[in-house]
């Protein structure tokens, strides 16, 4: 490809896409593609990564462009197919007319950014017709419809229900559990503070490199709280690897891939490895029947059908879900929790800011640059959440059980007040200019919906990892092919051989050690072979 075709932008037609697809399929590698076509690795990849839907495509033949498939309207989608998703984890309830206007906005702002584009903007509608072929075209569908509206009356009636529910099966607070998903810019300091603006003026800045998602949980009655499953975009940060760190030793749950999302998979895991074992050890501990209630909204990594896949051993776990468009009304973590959690995220990393540059000759811009990482965050978010109160649990039940709340709880505004205060104060001794505004500000950064730019750059992490993939995808055929039940058999016996050595050896703590080493080191890879095998698609209605 010539330096003068580099900054344009071009039409990649169906009709080609399948030609490169085709020629992936019989053995062409991406390079080899790459060089071909005159694209870019990356670009190569994101095709491949759609190939069912482009094969599946009808383009009349000798139609070499496509009017409606513009390079603008593709990444349009691609930005689309993100934020969907993303407003999804926030459980947020999408309809079809709010995803179209989203689409036009993305259309206009992208034609606005690159020059001698403008001439496609008047011949984009967002029609039906364009909607039901995006649908399509990304293998989604919807379960149902644009209905938005009447959210207040559901979310009204679910409380009546959720009382006779609760009632007629004898759930006590201490049984009852609400879970949530937030996104956390674990990162991110308040827009003012020369920081924040310094780190925007830097090359290539990436705000979401520091973007995770963290699951919550705890109960009614607010004296038990589950270990929080963390989803970030590296499986094994480099901070990890120096400092030894075994990920089933932390403090969280951690997994890992390119959007940072909660999958179905990772949710299912959490509930086997943390939720169940966790809470039948704590209805014992309380000398409490052996059930429980897991409340949670329609998030995309929320199985539906969860009680049917669940172990035997947890089948005294009911689950219910709250009715779609009520999940600001009437979910308990909605109601100050996560904002709670997040104020004392930012609180204790003033802190940790704080103690480092009165203990240390390190300058804020030091520490923040060079010794801030991820695993200092882990340190952080379980402090943060050891420190929500009681008080504050059980008060966010008060819209949706009221029952379940102590007659001297309120609702927990005093309490956030004095955490903003103790920011602002930390923030003045370091010599930031912070007020309550900002930290309010932050707060509403970390739940607002993502800008274009973010999604943009959400689109190149995932173009890049899809490189990679393929890449070891492709090293991987030119070795011998390992099968499924090859790799799910050997998953038993390094089961059964583990339970042995757990078992028989005398050094616990040794044992441990290697075991777990050996998990998060070896049998890791296996793991994610299966997980790319059993990829699905996602439902972005429902």
């Amino acid at each position: 490809m010539d330096k003068s075709s580099r900054g344009k932008r071009s039409v990649i037609t169906v009709e080609v896409k399948k030609q490169i697809i085709s020629k992936h399929e019989s053995g062409v590698r991406v390079s080899e593609l790459s060089t071909q076509f005159g694209m870019a690795k990356s670009t190569i990849c994101s095709i491949l990564k759609n190939k069912d839907a482009i094969k599946g495509a009808s383009v009349a033949k000798g139609v070499k462009t496509l009017k409606q498939r513009t390079q603008t309207m593709e990444e349009m989608e691609k930005l689309l197919f993100i934020w969907i998703t993303e407003k999804q984890l926030a459980g947020d309830r999408i309809s079809e007319s709010i995803i179209c206007e989203k689409a036009l906005h993305l259309h206009g702002q992208l034609i606005a950014n690159t020059p001698g584009a403008s001439a496609e903007a008047e011949s984009f509608k967002a029609s039906r017709g364009w909607l039901e072929k995006f649908k399509r075209r990304s293998g989604m569908h919807s379960k149902h419809g644009d209905g938005a509206s009447g959210n207040k009356l559901d979310a009204d009636q679910f409380v009546l229900e959720f009382k006779d529910y609760v009632e007629s099966q004898g759930f006590v607070p201490q049984q009852v559990f609400n879970c949530d998903e937030t996104g956390l810019f674990w990162k991110r300091m308040p827009r003012r503070t020369y920081i924040t603006m310094e780190e925007k003026a830097l090359p290539g800045h990436k705000p979401m490199k520091d973007r995770l998602t963290l699951l919550l949980c705890a109960n009614a009655s607010g004296d038990f709280k589950l270990k929080p499953l963390l989803v970030y975009h590296s499986e094994n940060p480099r901070v990890f690897k120096k400092n030894n760190v075994i990920k089933s030793k932390l403090h969280v749950m951690w997994r890992a891939n390119s959007k940072a999302w909660v999958t179905r998979q990772f949710f299912i895991e959490w509930v086997h490895e943390v939720f169940g074992p966790s809470v039948k050890k704590y209805l014992q501990d309380k000398n409490l029947p052996m059930k429980c209630l897991l409340l949670m909204d329609y998030a995309p990594g929320h199985p539906p059908g969860l009680e049917e896949v669940l172990l035997e051993e947890f089948a005294f776990i009911s689950v219910k879900f709250l009715p779609p468009n009520t999940t600001t009304l009437i979910q308990p973590m909605d109601q100050q929790v996560i904002s709670n959690f997040k104020k004392l995220y930012t609180k204790a990393l003033f802190q940790r800011c704080f103690e480092v540059t009165s203990d240390t000759e390190l300058t804020l811009r030091e520490f923040w640059k060079n010794h801030f990482n991820i695993l200092q965050c882990l340190h952080i978010i379980d402090k943060a959440w050891r420190d929500v109160t009681q008080r504050t649990l059980q008060a966010a039940w008060k819209k949706l059980w009221p029952d379940a709340v102590p007659e001297h709880v309120t609702e927990a505004v005093e309490e956030d007040a004095r955490i903003v205060q103790d920011i602002v104060s930390l923030g003045n001794f370091m010599g930031l200019e912070v007020s309550g505004a900002d930290v309010d500000e932050l707060m509403e950064e970390h739940g607002t919906e993502l800008t274009t730019e973010e999604l943009q750059n959400i689109l190149m992490e995932q173009q890049k990892v899809a490189t990679q993939e393929i890449s070891s995808e492709e090293e991987e055929e030119s070795r011998e092919s390992v099968s499924t039940a090859k790799i799910k058999e050997m998953f038993a016996k390094w089961a059964e051989m583990q339970a042995f050595v757990e078992k028989y050896h005398p050094d616990k703590a040794s044992v441990s050690h290697a075991t777990n080493t050996f998990n998060d080191f070896a049998m890791s890879h296996f793991r994610q072979i299966l997980k790319h095998r059993q990829k699905s698609p996602v439902n972005i209605f429902g």
